[in-house]
């Protein structure tokens, strides 16, 4: 038999399964690729927060980012937390050399707020990371970290869009769904209602827009959501699709394991990665 489009994660380890490294294999597996991983940094992890994190030395990462790549291949990469300055530019270096699409989730903190890059860090995701990638999708808050730009409404969300592909990525998703309902500009200048029922993002390459529209499910279990966004995108594109197609393809997917995300601890729960695989999950999710 062939082989499944192959994936590689570079990213940090989620201890508690919900995030991470461990999210992206999920996710690798659920939509059908075979899911490699590079781990940068071990987290000791759970439903309540990052208790500690210690990253790998850059020989570490260098050295499995090779062994795979050089041996067996890969037709996507995505990279999660990278940690610190020397990780950025190391993993930038890989994959500028690595003629395949990469997926760059510049994750800042955690779902719970804690820190997962350091400050010295930012200039080199600004000016190393981001012009290496085909598809960058920063939250609310990485928009804000990364380019100052503050988005509070739907209407913030193109010129948040232009600030981040002003440092090179080939294009932009600005996740919006922690947008608040209100009133902003869209579409031809035209004043528009958002509600709050639906979670809105942009995907845009500066040229062509995508307005991506979900419904915005009522549940707190969300630990894991944008790895699992930027995994799916990167498994989509190893398996042909072209970025705009990749990008909603994996938006349904993020909105059903949102839909079904459990309880777990004591604290913020996962999404449910399987929710394909248990139809009574999959009927409700939209």
């Amino acid at each position: 038999m062939s082989a499944p489009a192959r994936v590689l994660t570079v990213a940090g380890s989620d201890s508690g399964g919900g995030a991470g490294i461990q999210a992206d294999l999920k996710t690798m597996l659920a939509l059908g690729v075979h899911g490699m991983s590079v781990i940068t940094a071990v987290t000791a992890q759970n439903s309540l927060g990052v208790q500690g994190a210690w990253e790998l030395p850059v020989e570490a990462v260098r050295a499995q980012y090779r062994s795979v790549v050089d041996d067996i291949g890969v037709q996507a990469v995505k990279t999660g937390m990278l940690a610190s300055a020397e990780l950025v530019e190391a993993v930038a270096e890989l994959i500028r050399g690595t003629d395949v699409p990469a997926v760059v989730d510049p994750v800042g903190v955690s779902k719970h707020g804690d820190p997962l890059l350091a400050a010295s860090a930012l200039d080199s995701v600004r000016t190393r990371l981001l012009p290496a990638a085909t598809v960058a999708t920063p939250n609310l808050d990485e928009v804000a970290q990364l380019t100052g730009v503050r988005v509070e409404s739907e209407a913030d969300l193109r010129r948040a869009a232009a600030a981040v592909l002003a440092y090179g990525p080939r294009w932009a998703l600005i996740k919006g769904g922690h947008l608040p309902e209100g009133t902003g500009r869209v579409g031809g200048g035209q004043a528009v209602r958002m509600s709050g029922s639906q979670a809105v993002d942009l995907l845009t390459d500066g040229s062509e827009e995508y307005w991506l529209r979900a419904p915005r499910h009522d549940n707190r279990h969300t630990h894991g959501t944008g790895c699992t966004l930027a995994s799916a995108i990167a498994s989509q594109l190893a398996k042909g699709q072209s970025v705009p197609e990749a990008v909603a393809a994996a938006k349904e997917y993020v909105t059903g394991a949102i839909a079904a995300g459990f309880a777990l601890g004591g604290g913020i729960g996962p999404v449910d990665h399987g929710w394909a695989f248990r139809p009574q999950c999959s009927e409700g999710a939209g």
